[in-house]
């Protein structure tokens, strides 16, 4: 582990972005980045746009739901040793708490720790709009598996 960091390596944003979120995923056809790696968090940003939004014009839950997954996910997989493990999601619920209307920008999601186990990790993370009012509350659980063969 990286002094004073729960992320087993050194990370920025760019490398993620470069790695982790390519071509023909999810977080990239919703525009998905990683925009900021603390500590002990890690946050994404998505746009509030066409790919995004319900037919009333409002963010989408289940956009809301990918974008806490995506940082959820990518956090988690930072906190075991990759050469050895990797993370699958096992559950994700959400409470959708503010609209946000399409072209007021972005939302951002930061995932923290909850629990970080030898066979599980818990997140907790939360979505605010571009005024930093709390839009949805997420908790994430995944299992942290050993790589075989």
């Amino acid at each position: 582990m990286t002094q004073d960091s729960i992320f087993t390596v050194p990370v920025t944003p760019e490398e993620i972005n470069a790695s982790q979120i390519v071509e023909g995923q999810m977080a990239r056809h919703l525009g998905i980045e990683i925009t900021a790696v603390g500590a002990d968090s890690m946050t994404a940003s998505m746009p509030v746009d066409h790919r995004t939004i319900q037919r009333i014009g409002i963010l989408h839950g289940g956009a809301s739901l990918a974008l806490a997954e995506t940082v959820g996910s990518i956090a988690a997989s930072y906190c075991v040793d990759r050469e050895k493990y990797f993370i699958v999601g096992q559950e994700i619920n959400a409470n959708h708490l503010r609209a946000v209307r399409q072209g007021e920008s972005s939302v951002h999601a930061t995932a923290t720790p909850l629990h970080l186990g030898r066979t599980s990790q818990v997140w907790d993370i939360k979505i605010r709009d571009d005024q930093g009012r709390l839009v949805c509350v997420s908790r994430f659980t995944v299992a942290v598996l050993e790589k075989r063969g």
